[in-house]
């Protein structure tokens, strides 16, 4: 049995290990760190969750928004668990607590190389754009972990 709840700080070490475990998972120091999570989560205790199944966590949705738009990052369901409607509980849950906050579109980045995670975001009725360009600025040094979707120069 799944059961999916809010997702709280301190599921932070078991979370980070799951993401820890998905294959092209891009993650980095800064932002991923136990801080930077507890600052997310504290600014939108509302809209990420987790999926435990037998006491472990093999599922997770990091969901926010600025107050007008959402965003999803680091969603992720352990493979040997994909398959299985997980994925789609957790962003039926996450798109859900966003609308009730008043927030009419939801966005996300993929990595292009991504064919699984592209085509499980397809599933779930995200199109992708390719009228606008996505652009970031780095304010502070950020040390990334291995990841085949990345390229390292950026």
């Amino acid at each position: 049995m799944i059961m999916i709840r809010k997702m709280v700080i301190e599921d932070y070490d078991a979370v980070y290990e799951l993401w820890s475990n998905i294959p092209g998972m891009g993650l980095n120091d800064v932002d991923d760190s136990l801080e930077g999570i507890s600052k997310y989560i504290t600014r939108n205790p509302d809209t990420s969750f987790v999926a435990i199944a037998e006491e472990k966590f093999v599922g997770v949705i990091l969901a926010g928004h600025d107050g007008r738009r959402g965003f999803i990052y680091h969603s992720a369901v352990l493979p040997g668990y994909r398959k299985q409607g997980i994925g789609t509980m957790l962003v039926d849950k996450a798109l859900e607590a966003l609308k009730m906050q008043g927030i009419s579109k939801v966005g996300l980045l993929a990595f292009s190389e991504n064919e699984l995670g592209n085509q499980f975001w397809e599933s779930v009725g995200f199109g992708s754009r390719d009228d606008c360009t996505y652009r970031d600025k780095k304010l502070v040094e950020m040390v990334y972990s291995a990841n085949p979707y990345m390229n390292k120069s950026k």
